[in-house]
């Protein structure tokens, strides 16, 4: 680990000024993911703005909308009445990402900027265009059982590592943040960028851009929704493929549908194909069927990961089957 300044902020405000100054500062909330890979030499800032200490702790519930502030940590926010009750889907994602240790110190704003879990990425040893653009994917043609077959280019195909990230992504949430041009607010869907020639761009932040809150807006219906994970074991465990689902159903018609899919993207991925062909159809199995095969349309299987196509099919009828059932 190089030698870095430590600096603290007060107010957002003033941690977006300390790191606007420097363009080698980070700033440092649970630090769950940012440690761990100073540690490894995969990231060296020069400065750290620890922003633990400028609010953004509270979780807001209104008649409209869920506004869930960037340092509420991850436990807080998966036992919080309104969202285990409302929000099935967040809580659950919630509770099934790393271990309860971990939970307690991560943040909303760190888990948003999670960064991947590719072996190659966190290896200095190997090219890994998203640590080092220019040099090379080695996952490629290396060992790719845990990557992504969707979203992928031929610069990378690391996953996307969260599981709270694919429940927010179902629930056409917002992300709000302040930063040295002032304050905006990022749909979800706009967040994250398509790796393309530069996969060390994840997002849209600018430096020294501080996330402040994420806001979705109020739905009963919500209530009927469900994350299924899968991976090679029970706990402390990253996804080989999840689903985050849910569902409206009137009349033996599905009304209004959300699936987003975790472990198999580089980003969280809305599968906007799958949820137009449940709005409308009866829900059964045959049409989670279809709906699980349009959402893996664009699926792009490397040489170790190709079970995770019927992996995910079967994921995603699964986890409607689940909604579906709810009462």
């Amino acid at each position: 680990m190089e030698l870095f300044a430590y600096v603290r902020a007060d107010e957002p405000g003033a941690a977006v000024r300390q790191a606007a100054d420097d363009r080698r500062a980070a700033f440092l909330a649970g630090g769950t993911n940012l440690i761990d890979y100073m540690k490894l030499g995969v990231q060296n800032p020069a400065r750290l703005v620890d922003i633990n200490h400028v609010g953004l702790d509270r979780i807001d519930v209104t008649e409209t909308a869920v506004r869930v502030g960037a340092l509420v940590r991850n436990s807080d926010m998966a036992r919080h009445d309104v969202i285990r009750r409302r929000y099935p889907v967040l809580s659950e994602a919630l509770l099934s990402g790393a271990t309860a240790q971990i939970r307690n110190a991560a943040s909303t704003g760190g888990n948003l900027l999670q960064r991947t879990r590719c072996p190659y990425f966190r290896d200095t040893a190997w090219a890994c265009n998203k640590r080092q653009p220019g040099s090379g994917c080695s996952a490629l043609e290396g060992y790719n059982r845990a990557h992504a077959l969707l979203g992928t280019s031929d610069k990378c195909i690391a996953t996307h590592p969260s599981d709270m990230c694919v429940a927010l992504a179902a629930l056409d949430a917002v992300i709000r943040t302040r930063g040295p041009k002032g304050e905006r607010v990022v749909p979800f869907g706009e967040f994250y960028v398509a790796y393309g020639d530069d996969p060390a761009k994840e997002n849209v932040l600018e430096h020294g851009e501080l996330i402040t809150a994420v806001e979705w807006p109020q739905r009963d219906w919500l209530r009927r929704s469900h994350y299924l994970k899968v991976r090679d074991r029970a706990s402390f465990e990253f996804a080989l493929a999840s689903v985050a689902a849910a569902l409206e159903v009137k009349d033996g018609k599905i009304t209004q549908a959300r699936v987003a899919l975790g472990g198999v993207a580089t980003r969280p991925w809305r599968a906007a194909e799958a949820e137009q062909t449940l709005v409308g159809a009866a829900p059964e199995e045959k049409v989670f069927d279809a709906a699980a095969k349009a959402a893996l349309r664009g699926a792009k299987p490397q040489k170790f990961n190709a079970f995770k196509v019927e992996l995910t099919r079967r994921a995603v009828v699964r986890a409607l089957t689940t909604v579906a059932g709810m009462a």
